[in-house]
């Protein structure tokens, strides 16, 4: 929530009901008292500890009296219907306010106090508030597990008949905020789960504008809908009637039947809203628009989908697609597989493409969706049901931009440590911005898409051809426990060039064991090398290539396999791959191969196998480069799953109070904004320890290293930390970025992404860099206000990172909360 009276968020219930969550105005006393009034004797008694029949009135009273910034209410209503209400009052004790809750008797179990109460947190830290406090009977059971459930460290006291409860407020410790955000994330997942069965489980569909002529938008999709299988009832709609695709068709969205799970709405763009309200009046539970050009009434068509908590899809969709129920809500070509790869794209274009390519490979899909304009559904929605649809392995994402990539980058985080997520990264290029912002309302600059990317695990491929190319890997082979590769070819022109492709890759061409080369002198033509890579020249028969690769597969110091075949007259070797039985990954490159990336199938294979089981399938592409990069993406993903995940540090000798006070009164006097005084510069800095010019006793002339810090603060995305050399060593284009609040992890990574950075500095100095990163971080992330900060140069020397000159730039913000449990 915000301070602004008046303003509304929509979130999820535990049960994907949709509700209203807004600050209480005097006009809401009605609603409020009535509600009151209607309360169970039990529940009354629960709220006031007594019976009193002024009681309703005296709580509209207080709750609905004008905004202040020591007290707060909330208000949540289900479909216009106020359900539920939640306030906090100041106490006497300096940072400590009293929560109260009042939920509709009919509405209890559902997650309303605990939407509630996480709403007043958010409230309450953007007032740095540092607790609540609460009274509640000990009969009321349900209270109390509701403040036990709601992640906040609880302490109890009992007295006079009362239970106490002292809640502390998560903080600026980071660890006491994860494990919050982490308990909140647990119930939205819940919730966006099941808000989501009916779009992606559904078992009714009305397909509105289903037109006669074949080759319309939404008759094809009628059609696809109908010939692919799907067992539900099928509604066509046509303002026309008659029947379509042998289905009888109702004139109108008002003649559906109630509570169909899923309208697809292919009409023109003037009429969609009207549609929708239709739709929602008959109790349909969720939408995808495939019309385009909504201009200013995409905002009603958003309005009636919260009204009636419809989920929305689009618009300017392509559709979605369930192979599994065989549904095909799409206007793609054919019908996609069945299998474990979740698709979801912002360009429908692109996920057709993306469909075809996958079904080429025989990769299956266990849901796709086209989500164009993103309203509502987006990529987070997705990813979070995949991560609980029990049959999602690898996801696979093509974005242009992203409505809160700090939800995101944690639900992708969070799901990454599962499944493997892979995407595209577009808009490199200034002509690809340019052409990715007129389709979308921003496009999300390159260093920007990088840094989000990074932090969240996200496999990033630069085209489309390699995204296709890394997603045959992790569809069809298990993860390399490490970079060592074993490389097999019978011709050594074509293994050195997958050797110098490994190496550029980051990649260790593995050298084999003694036993090993015994074995294959043995097994191999004369004049084989068999060190590593291993060559077993043009004259070796198929079976022994066969046996050849299993023995390198066998080698302790192997992790992957990389076999390379060039046709010759004497084998084709294509056979001697697909049956090789190893029990590592391994990919493969076959030089005569028109495509760049296609898949053999073990004879043996009944389609049951799973990735590292065998018999499986290995991905064959046409050069060495494209094998040793998914090979390599594989590699990084694991190694960056399994490893440490890094935290940020809690810094306790920060000041913000003070550091907040100086940005107050600076833009007191400057309410637009401005940059800094440098002696105003330098007491901020020194307010979360941060050496300064006017402070410092280092000159440039004993610098070890110079660097460059800097925050640029990005209106969506937060602040973003960049980091590079400086001085003589300076490089532009050699800078790495990562979104604040950064982990010591993260701080590392950005060290090592910078060419030389890191032998420059030296492991003392890489840990003061280090510690000078992590502090700004932290400053960028409490003050929304510093939209931009420059340390440069920084001399970084054994005992320190110090700034020679720093610059901050002030402008108004507002505090905000990307991880508040809301609706886009």
């Amino acid at each position: 929530m915000t301070d602004r009276a008046g303003e509304s968020r929509f979130a999820l219930l535990a049960d994907g009901s949709t509700v209203e969550i807004s600050q209480a105005t005097p006009d809401d006393a009605t609603d409020v008292r009535q509600m009151h009034e209607q309360l169970s004797r039990e529940n009354s008694y629960f709220r006031f500890f007594s019976f009193s029949p002024q009681a309703p009135v005296r709580e509209a009273l207080r709750l609905c009296r004008p905004p202040g910034p020591d007290h707060a209410a909330l208000l949540a209503r289900l479909g216009g219907r106020l359900v539920g209400v939640a306030s906090y009052e100041p106490t006497d004790r300096p940072g400590v306010a009293e929560v109260a809750f009042a939920v509709a008797d009919e509405m209890h179990g559902r997650g309303v106090a605990t939407l509630l109460l996480e709403h007043l947190v958010s409230l309450a830290r953007q007032r740095h508030l540092t607790a609540f406090a609460a009274e509640t009977l000990p009969e009321n059971v349900a209270m109390l597990r509701v403040f036990a459930d709601a992640g906040l460290q609880v302490t109890r006291k009992f007295a006079d008949g009362v239970v106490e409860l002292v809640m502390p407020l998560p903080g600026q410790e980071a660890r006491q905020l994860d494990s919050y955000l982490d308990v909140v994330a647990g119930r939205a997942s819940r919730a966006d789960v099941a808000s989501l069965r009916a779009l992606l489980q559904p078992a009714c569909i009305a397909v509105v504008g289903a037109g006669r002529q074949r080759g319309s938008v939404g008759r094809e999709i009628l059609r696809n809908i109908v010939t692919g299988g799907f067992a539900g009832m099928v509604y066509p709609v046509n303002a026309r009637g008659g029947s379509v695709e042998g289905l009888r068709c109702r004139t109108s969205p008002a003649d559906l039947p109630a509570g169909v799970d899923l309208a697809v709405i292919a009409v023109p763009a003037q009429d969609v809203a009207a549609v929708a309200e239709q739709c929602g009046r008959r109790g349909v539970h969720a939408l995808a628009v495939v019309s385009a050009g909504l201009g200013d009434s995409g905002a009603d068509l958003l309005a009636i989908c919260r009204r009636y908590g419809m989920r929305l899809v689009g618009p300017n969709c392509y559709g979605i697609a369930v192979p599994a129920l065989r549904l095909n809500a799409s206007f793609a070509a054919t019908a996609p597989l069945p299998g474990d790869a979740g698709l979801v794209v912002q360009s429908g274009g692109i996920g057709l493409a993306l469909l075809e390519q996958l079904s080429r490979l025989g990769i299956g899909v266990s849901s796709f969706a086209s989500v164009g304009d993103k309203y509502d559904v987006s990529s987070n929605d997705l990813l979070t049901w995949w991560e609980r649809d029990e049959q999602t392995s690898l996801a696979i994402l093509y974005l242009e931009s992203y409505g809160n990539p700090r939800g995101f980058a944690r639900t992708a985080r969070r799901v990454g440590r599962k499944l493997p997520v892979l995407t595209v990264v577009g808009g490199r290029s200034v002509a690809g911005q340019r052409a990715a912002e007129s389709r979308t309302a921003a496009a999300t600059p390159l260093v920007t898409q990088e840094a989000l990317f990074g932090q969240a695990g996200i496999i990033a491929t630069h085209s489309l051809g390699e995204l296709v190319e890394a997603a045959a890997f992790l569809a069809a082979q298990p993860l390399p426990a490490g970079r060592r590769v074993g490389i097999v070819s019978n011709a050594g022109g074509a293994g050195a060039l997958a050797a110098d492709a490994c190496v550029e890759s980051g990649l260790t061409v593995a050298t084999l064991g003694a036993a090993t080369r015994e074995l294959l002198d043995r097994l191999l033509p004369s004049r084989s090398a068999v060190s590593g890579p291993v060559d077993t020249t043009g004259a070796v028969q198929p079976d022994a290539f066969r046996a050849c690769l299993e023995h390198v597969a066998a080698d302790d110091g192997v992790d992957a396999l990389l076999a390379i075949g060039v046709p010759t007259a004497v084998a084709d070797l294509t056979d001697a791959i697909r049956a090789a039985a190893v029990a590592k990954p391994m990919a493969a490159t076959l030089l005569d191969r028109a495509e760049s990336v296609g898949m053999l199938t073990a004879a043996a294979d009944d389609g049951t196998a799973q990735p590292g089981e065998w018999p499986r399938r290995v991905p064959v592409y046409g050069y060495p480069e494209s094998a040793a990069k998914a090979l390599a993406q594989a590699v990084n993903y694991r190694e960056w799953r399994d490893g440490p995940h890094g935290h940020v540090p809690d810094l306790d000798d920060v000041d913000t109070v003070t550091a907040r006070a100086l940005l107050s009164e600076f833009l007191a006097g400057q309410p637009d904004g401005g940059w800094l005084p440098a002696e105003q510069a330098a007491d901020l800095l020194a307010c979360y320890r941060i050496p300064s010019p006017a402070t410092g006793t280092v000159d440039s002339a004993e610098a070890d290293v110079e660097l460059v810090v800097a925050v640029v603060q990005q209106p969506v995305f937060g602040p973003l930390v960049v980091f590079g050399l400086g001085g003589v060593a300076a490089d532009a284009a050699d800078r790495s970025a990562r979104l604040a609040p950064l982990t010591d992890s993260d701080a590392a990574a950005m060290i090592g992404a910078v060419r030389a950075a890191a032998q420059l500095l030296g492991p003392a100095g890489s840990a003061a860099v280090t510690a000078l990163l992590l502090r700004v971080s932290r400053l960028a992330d409490d003050l929304p206000e510093v939209a931009g900060l420059e340390l440069d140069p920084v001399i970084a020397r054994s005992d320190g990172a110090y700034p020679i000159d720093a610059r901050v730039r002030i402008t108004p913000a507002e505090p905000r909360d990307p991880f508040l449990r809301q609706l886009r």
